[in-house]
């Protein structure tokens, strides 16, 4: 399952965060988690626990998990970071349009 030169528990670490996608409002059990990780619920919180550390998941008031506001921070930053590189692009081709006539 792993390729070589890489880590077992930081690749489970980064499934556990893809997972946690599209459940920031309303959270995911670690019991959901395991299933559609086809892992055991133990592994998923080790990992969880790791995430929530390093400020990338949070555990909310209702007992599950989400992403946390650091990891949608940056999120926002690549989604402004990918605007900006796009009007500059559109800036690019007006220019060119214009300098065409």
């Amino acid at each position: 399952m792993n390729k070589p030169n890489t880590s077992s528990s930081g690749a489970r670490i980064l499934r556990v965060l893809k997972a946690l996608r599209g459940h920031t409002l309303n959270g995911v059990s670690n019991g959901e988690l395991a299933a559609a990780l086809d892992d055991y619920p133990a592994n998923v919180n080790r990992a969880l626990s790791t995430l929530i550390e390093e400020g990338l998941a949070q555990k909310l008031d209702n007992g599950r998990f989400a992403l946390s506001m650091q990891a949608l921070q940056i999120a926002q930053a690549h989604a402004n970071e990918i605007a900006r590189a796009q009007d500059r692009i559109n800036e690019m081709n007006q220019r060119l349009l214009a300098g065409s006539r």
